[in-house]
Order: C-alpha cells, then sequence, then structure tokens
C-alpha cells in the first residue's frame, strides 16, 4: 500500500508529465505559426455553426479534392488508396492563391523549390484510383476554422459573393497551421500563438 508521502508525489511526476506533453503539443503549433512557410488559399464554406463549440466555418480548398491524374506515384495495377499518408506540392498563382501542381502517395521525392510550398494530409483507403477522372479528398486537419459567437453566418454569407482566403503556415515536413481568415487584403481573424 502507497504512503500518503509516495501517493502525493506520484501524482506530481503524473501532472508534470501531462504539463509538458501538452507544451510540447502547444510549443509545437506555435513553431508552425511563427516560423513556417506562409501560403494563402482560397476558400468555399460550409457548414457555420457547431451547437457545442460556437461558430465555425469548413473549409474547402482547391486541395481539397485531388485529380488521381495528379497523383505521381500510384503503382501500376492500383486500383484503390491505402490508409496512407500525401504530400500535395502548391504553387503561387497571379491572384496570390496557392494551388496545387503534383501529388505523392508518401513522400515527395524532392525538395520543393523556393517558389513552392508542399503541404502534408491524410487519405482514407478505398478512394477509386482507376480512372483519370476520379479524385482523391484527403485530409490535412485545417478544413474548420472557428469564429467569435455570431460572426460565423454573416462572414459565410460573404464568402458567397467575393473571395476570401486562409493564410496558412507550413512546416518544413508539410504540417499546416491556419494563421488567420482573410477577406481579400484584410485580415479578419487572426490565430494567437498561444
Amino acid at each position: 500500500m502507497m504512503t500518503g508521502k509516495k501517493l502525493v508525489i506520484s501524482a506530481l511526476v503524473l501532472a508534470l508529465v501531462q504539463i509538458g506533453f501538452l507544451s510540447w503539443i502547444i510549443a509545437g503549433r506555435a513553431a508552425i505559426l511563427r516560423n513556417g512557410k506562409e501560403v494563402l488559399l482560397k476558400i468555399e464554406p460550409v457548414d457555420p455553426r457547431d451547437l457545442l463549440r460556437g461558430d465555425y466555418i469548413i473549409l474547402g480548398y482547391a486541395i481539397s479534392r485531388i485529380p488521381v491524374k495528379m497523383i505521381a506515384n500510384i503503382p501500376a495495377g492500383k486500383f484503390s488508396s491505402d490508409d496512407t499518408s500525401i504530400v500535395v506540392r502548391l504553387k503561387k498563382d497571379a491572384d496570390g492563391y496557392w494551388t496545387p501542381t503534383i501529388a505523392w502517395f508518401g513522400k515527395a521525392p524532392t525538395p520543393a523549390a523556393a517558389d513552392e510550398a508542399d503541404i502534408a494530409g491524410h487519405v482514407a483507403e478505398g478512394w477509386d484510383l482507376r480512372s483519370e477522372g476520379m479524385t482523391i479528398a484527403p485530409d490535412y486537419g485545417i478544413e474548420r476554422f472557428y469564429l467569435p459567437e455570431g460572426k460565423g453566418m454573416a462572414i459565410q454569407n460573404d464568402m458567397r459573393v467575393r473571395p476570401f482566403g486562409i493564410r496558412l503556415a507550413l512546416a518544413s515536413d508539410g504540417t499546416a497551421q491556419i494563421k488567420a481568415l482573410v477577406d481579400g487584403d484584410k485580415t479578419l481573424f487572426e490565430e494567437p500563438l498561444y
């Protein structure tokens, strides 16, 4: 049986481990936001409300549907996707928004050039890879943006009449974090570092 002193020490050690783990997650996110390569993606909203967490927008991007023909390393005879990672190479267009140019399952074979950026995502098992007209829908972890209460519906309505964007920060491994929601050149909401 543990004595009171050993129980307190065990509880303190467990608390320190939990605090350390949470600090590590927060510091990693902040490092991406502070030091990551910045890209701007054009967005299309889907839904502005979550009853438990408040207003939000579900975001769709040009990278939300990747044409199968854009994936450079599909093995011959492969008919459907595995549960795997994907890297999508982005390049900045004349309008300032970044769009996909090529993708790979797993890792990119070469680093992105200075005027390019790689975003890492995840593809679920079972997407059809047989037809060139098919697309897959990777998950990048940037598909939702929470807003202050009461702002979601108004912003969603505005998105239907003019382009909005999401400014991202990309880590060197392609991990993405949303930095800000922008309306043209105006930053509407910016994510804090911590």
